[in-house]
């Protein structure tokens, strides 16, 4: 048995798991992340627990503990290094989780254990390389080779969210401009559609959806509004997948992964979605000749984010 926690900036989700990536029993509450970090990791402790009772298990059952953070982890010495929504810099997670738990504790990044979720249980089963991107707030990434969890030497080779795909109008939080999650998340989504409402007279159905206010416009009702064919919502979402096809085709150049999975708040545009993005993304292939890995959306959910996490452990063991 395994348990995973998906640690975010609202909630805390944990569950215990099993070998084959199914989630038996999850328990979850609110982060507080105004906290210091040493309290929060004292919840994440009590809540670990409290599965183990319900699920009327023995720790001596649990194999390893495993961590998703929203932020860059040193795989080696179990440190988050930097995790901007709880505002921790250099935090020992694993060193104080295993000495009040006693069990073996596992971090990455929670695209990261997204990915390993969807190659143990979840449409990645059976491939041995793929790459999983979210787009929600931000761009994630995770990747798998030949198996395994690849995170690069500095725990940083996976952030496809910043990858340069162009020039943009404004500069990424990370200081550069031109990253990938600058054109692709749901907020460059949302920004970009902001802006085109405010520069242009042209007629669209978001001034309805939104009640006449910008501000109450999110990703589903840009989406909403593209399905029903309006000109203005669908400029900023081919555009959107554009600068995704474009990372995509980079990715390929590199790894040419079997598979992309596309997770994330913005998935839930479904095939209206991922058949823009298959189309794109043929149309920017540098050889025309040459196949492109398979394209489609993620299968686990919300429970991905515990079910990759409780996997750290055993893809950690895997020779």
């Amino acid at each position: 048995m395994f348990i995973g926690v998906d640690l975010g900036g609202t909630n805390i989700a944990a569950g215990l798991v099993d070998a084959y990536g199914k989630l038996l029993h999850n328990e979850s509450i609110p982060t507080y992340k105004e906290r210091e970090a040493y309290d929060i990791i004292c919840d994440i402790e009590k809540l670990i627990t409290k599965i183990i009772d319900k699920a009327g298990t023995n720790k001596s059952e649990i194999e390893s503990i495993g961590i998703g953070i929203p932020g860059l982890a040193d795989e080696c010495t179990g440190d988050v290094i930097e995790c901007v929504n709880l505002n921790w810099h250099n935090v020992p997670l694993r060193s104080i989780l295993e000495k009040k738990i006693g069990v073996s504790v596992y971090i990455n990044n929670d695209a990261t254990v997204a990915a390993l979720a969807e190659y143990e249980a979840g449409i990645m089963k059976g491939v041995r390389n793929g790459v999983f991107i979210t787009l929600g707030t931000g761009v994630g990434g995770g990747i798998i080779i030949d198996g395994k969890v690849y995170t690069g030497s500095n725990g940083i080779g996976s952030e496809i969210g910043h990858m340069i795909v162009g020039e943009n109008y404004y500069n990424c939080n990370c200081g550069r401009n031109g990253c990938l999650e600058t054109f692709s998340s749901s907020t460059a989504l949302i920004n970009y559609t902001k802006k085109l409402l405010q520069e242009n007279n042209e007629e669209s159905i978001l001034n309805v959806l939104s009640d006449g206010n910008i501000n109450n416009i999110d990703g589903k009702m840009i989406f909403d509004a593209a399905k029903q064919g309006d000109k203005l919502a669908n400029k900023a979402v081919d555009r959107m997948v554009k600068y995704l096809s474009i990372g995509i085709m980079n990715i390929v150049s590199i790894i040419d992964p079997e598979i992309f999975v596309i997770g994330g708040g913005l998935s839930k545009a479904g095939t209206f979605l991922l058949e823009k993005i298959q189309s794109s993304v043929l149309d920017n292939r540098y050889f025309k000749s040459f196949s492109v890995g398979k394209i489609t959306i993620a299968k686990l959910g919300n429970e991905a984010g515990i079910i990759g996490a409780a996997m750290l452990g055993k893809n950690n063991n895997i020779d």
